[in-house]
């Protein structure tokens, strides 16, 4: 069934008639005539009982205008709903992030999008970087906030990952070491890994990006790592530093607060590789919607003017 012709169908059906349906729809009336006549030929039944004064559906007529009413509001409201996300004043947006940049990155970001477009559902899914890109080639978020480079060899339906996802670095995201004030190292200026050897460690567990970075560092500088503690919270390996268990090597935005009221002391690394940076990810043949590039906008705007 054309929908064009059931939409004759339903102007004559409301406006009584050929020559009024004509009128209300721009068209003449041989033409609509003829799209009603199309359709009685398509379903082999006539749909319309014609008399001199007036026309009413036949028993199959009023079948088919209870269906097509029902097809012409859902098309209205899927029009109303389009509108929307165009308009970015409904839908969805599924962000993916780590615990790390949700807490510490993103709020100002998320405040800002839900102060301009407050009907859009907002779906934080956290997991370490390397997961949320993976969510991301599979179509499972939005739009994802994570940390660059990501670990090297990952792979998605056999393929490298850098095939099926788009990244654009943001801003710097340096890693300091972390230390009780009276620590040996906590009055440095900088840190090189090499003087890390022998010292208690307490590292993000394996398969986050930070902790690829951490041991890649180490290697490159020859250090055999004492950890002595594996967890997946920031806010934990701060808090254990604190008592004194070790030292960590945490992003310096994840340690301001601290730093400020002199529980723990922060120092830069000297680091091989190049800075760590926030970025942005989407897949890379996705067509993702106007809610996403709005947040990513934010994104840019924010993030770049926190960290310049």
């Amino acid at each position: 069934m054309d929908w064009n012709k059931l939409e004759v169908l339903l102007a004559v059906a409301r406006h009584g008639g050929f020559s009024a349906a004509a009128r209300a729809l721009g068209k003449t009336q041989s033409a609509v005539s003829q799209a009603v006549l199309a359709l009685e030929r398509d379903l082999g039944q006539p749909l319309l009982s014609r008399r001199a004064r007036a026309v009413r559906p036949t028993q199959a007529g009023s079948l088919l205008l209870e269906h097509a009413e029902r097809v012409e509001a859902e098309l209205a409201q899927a029009a109303r709903k389009l509108a929307a996300l165009r308009e970015v004043r409904g839908g969805r947006l599924v962000i993916g992030t780590s615990d790390t940049l949700a807490y510490y990155a993103l709020p100002q970001v998320l405040s800002a999008f839900r102060a301009r477009h407050p009907d859009v559902e907002l779906v934080l899914e956290t997991r370490p970087s390397p997961a949320t890109a993976l969510a991301l080639a599979a179509g499972d978020v939005d739009v994802g906030v994570i940390t660059l480079p990501l670990p090297r060899g990952l792979r998605h339906r056999g393929a490298p990952l850098e095939r099926a996802i788009s990244c654009e670095p943001l801003a710097p995201q340096p890693e300091v070491l972390i230390a009780p004030p009276a620590h040996r190292l906590a009055r440095r200026k900088r840190v090189r890994f090499a003087e890390l050897t022998g010292e208690p460690l307490l590292l993000l567990g394996r398969g986050s990006a930070g902790r690829d970075f951490v041991d890649r560092e180490l290697q490159r500088a020859g250090v055999r790592p004492q950890v002595v503690m594996e967890m997946n919270s920031v806010e934990l390996l701060k808090r254990m530093v604190e008592l004194g268990f070790g030292l960590s090597i945490v992003p310096a935005l994840a340690v301001e607060r601290e730093v400020r009221a002199r529980d723990l002391s922060a120092v830069p690394l000297m680091a091989a590789a190049d800075t760590r940076r926030i970025g942005l990810a989407f897949e890379a043949h996705g067509a993702h919607g106007r809610a996403a590039d709005v947040f990513a906008s934010l994104c840019r705007t924010l993030l770049g003017a926190r960290t310049a």
